[in-house]
């Protein structure tokens, strides 16, 4: 979990490059093509077992998880990686309320002590301007949302699909809706809306280089993650998994971040402890 996390921030730093040159909605785009082409792969080698049933769930779960990964990128190109990265960890926050409300699964007192300090800490990282958010904090909170709506519709999704359907919702939908979304640019392009409507431009040959880099790293990220995961108690790998903060500080110090503020930093802080004490919830 640890140099998956390493590789997680590492992808991020990636992007966050990338995106002096082309737009966060093209790099959703070139980063899913790669996990199509490995799970239709893997299907063509193994093929799927499951019973199905829940389609309209499992496009849910796609969409939602691709319109996250695309303000998760938006955001990480226009602030900090530490906070654009800190912004996607509060997705175990919410997570957490999500399996209360709709699955029903218990939450225990330190589970709601968690949720309450993690959104104090989000508050701490927006300087407590909750009625005027700025865009990317804005955006940076529709990450987390976005993503624990994805995480809790798997939990579901599980039971009927193998895990290589959940993922190929995901991938699937998330190249072709940046196809279109590019498409529509050609015709169409607000500034208010550049996170969803931005237009095609062909990257340069260092550009393609990184595109490469990014799929590899986002591939080997997420396998070594779900290796954590299979072989570990989550809450200790979940735990783990907060150094991609750690990683993000550093990458981003080299790639010419600012220092976070006091007040980032303490919601940093916050998040961290909110998410360890969800993930221990029973």
């Amino acid at each position: 979990m640890l140099f998956a996390s390493f590789l997680f921030a590492l992808m991020l730093a990636i992007a966050k490059q990338l995106s002096s040159n082309i737009s966060s909605v093209e790099i959703v785009f070139f980063r899913n093509i790669f996990g199509v082409i490995i799970i239709l792969y893997s299907i063509y080698k193994i093929p799927l077992k499951q019973k199905g049933g829940r389609l309209l769930l499992l496009i849910f779960r796609g969409t939602i998880g691709f319109l996250s990964l695309l303000t998760f990128f938006y955001v990480t190109s226009k602030i900090p990686l530490a906070t654009a990265m800190t912004f996607s960890k509060t997705s175990a926050i919410f997570t957490a309320l999500f399996a209360y409300i709709f699955l029903k699964e218990t939450l225990n007192y330190l589970g709601w002590i968690g949720v309450f300090i993690g959104l104090l800490g989000i508050a701490f990282i927006v300087n407590f301007d909750i009625l005027n958010l700025e865009k990317t904090d804005f955006l940076g909170i529709l990450t987390g949302i976005g993503a624990a709506f994805a995480y809790t519709s798997i939990r579901e999704l599980r039971l009927y699909y193998d895990n290589r359907t959940i993922v190929l919702s995901f991938v699937l939908i998330g190249t072709i809706g940046p196809a279109i979304l590019m498409f529509i640019a050609n015709f169409y392009q607000t500034q208010k809306y550049d996170f969803l409507i931005s237009s095609f431009i062909m990257p340069n040959g260092f550009d393609w280089l990184l595109i490469i880099l990014l799929g590899i790293v986002s591939t080997f990220a997420q396998l070594y993650m779900t290796k954590s995961y299979s072989v570990a108690k989550a809450g200790i790998v979940g735990t783990i998994g907060y150094s991609s903060i750690l990683f993000s500080i550093i990458f981003g110090i080299f790639l010419g971040d600012i220092i976070p503020t006091f007040l980032i930093i303490l919601g940093i802080l916050l998040i961290v402890i909110s998410g360890v004490l969800v993930s221990f919830n029973k």
